[in-house]
């Protein structure tokens, strides 16, 4: 199982980003993926979720700003960041929910 994240980088508060995980080494079609996050000195925090058929869940800090989706064709999710803000900095990690892989992360940082 291989994740890569990317996409991150330094943006302005009010900004946006679009994270991507390709995957490899699992049939992706049928798996739920997740996006998480962990700030400086804070535990990893569950970002957004999106199951093999498209339901998608967020946590309440990030409703309304971030989409989740993901591209069978290609075994990627992405995370869409509208609106960001400093306390969306984190490295953001994506997760295979069936069996708990990681990928290695990838750093946002939201200047205010």
């Amino acid at each position: 199982v291989q994740l890569q994240a990317s996409g991150g980088g330094l943006v302005q508060a009010g900004g946006s980003l679009r994270l991507s995980c390709a995957a490899s080494g699992f049939p992706f079609s049928i798996n739920a993926m997740s996006w998480y996050r962990q700030a400086p000195g804070k535990q990893r925090d569950f970002v957004a979720r999106i199951s093999s058929t498209g339901s998608t869940n967020y946590a309440d800090s990030v409703k309304d700003r971030f989409t989740i989706s993901r591209d069978n064709a290609k075994k990627t999710v992405y995370l869409q960041m509208n609106s960001l803000k400093p306390d969306d900095t984190a490295v953001y990690y994506c997760y295979r929910v069936v069996d708990g892989s990681w990928g290695q992360g990838t750093l946002v940082t939201v200047s205010s």
